[in-house]
């Protein structure tokens, strides 16, 4: 499971999904960007864009499913919830839940999250391009066999820089898949009015 508002989906995203299906040999990835973020001061950009977007995306990897599950749920969206559902339609697998070293440091402030640590075994990405001020993530002693690093490539991209780079004009260059960023143009997303 690959979470996240993905408010846009960029190139960091990618490359995540690309190392997760590469180095955990997964029968398959959900993408599934989040409905109503309890954990967001700003709202998002409406789920059928982000959705749309995330299809453009992930579009050309192998064993990557597009999952609205979270947009289609009333309320705030938690992720040990939409495990609970991913584990009760396949008993019996082992599922892996992909976060950006950021996320993971954040983790236990997320609602029930000693449930999503033992549910799934939490695969964690270090951006590695130095943005990143806080010290390398490790997981804590007690759950260490719960957590894996997940090597990724060094790539300075986020979707709040991307917001920023539109409202502002400026041109997005490799931050965005092309198709994304010809998505974002025609919806005329993220520009100050």
């Amino acid at each position: 499971m690959f979470g996240g508002a993905f408010d846009p989906p960029h190139a960091a995203h990618v490359a995540l999904a690309q190392a997760a299906l590469a180095e955990l040999q997964l029968d398959q990835l959900r993408v599934i960007p989040t409905g109503q973020a309890w954990h967001k001061t700003r709202p998002l950009s409406p789920a059928l864009h982000r959705l749309a977007m995330a299809r453009l995306a992930f579009a050309d990897l192998p064993k990557v499913m597009i999952d609205a599950r979270e947009t289609e749920r009333a309320g705030p969206s938690y992720t040990v919830d939409t495990l609970r559902e991913l584990q009760r339609e396949q008993p019996g697998a082992e599922l892996f839940l992909l976060l950006g070293a950021d996320q993971a440091r954040a983790l236990p402030s997320w609602h029930a999250w000693q449930e999503i640590v033992q549910t799934a075994i939490i695969c964690v990405a270090d951006r590695g391009d130095g943005a990143d001020k806080q010290p390398r993530f490790s997981a804590p002693k007690l759950l260490e066999s719960r957590f894996r690093q997940l090597p990724m490539p060094a790539l300075p991209v986020s979707a709040t820089e991307i917001r920023n780079q539109i409202a502002t004009r400026q041109a997005l260059g490799p931050l965005v898949l092309e198709p994304v960023a010809r998505y974002i143009e025609h919806h005329h997303l993220y520009q100050t009015a």
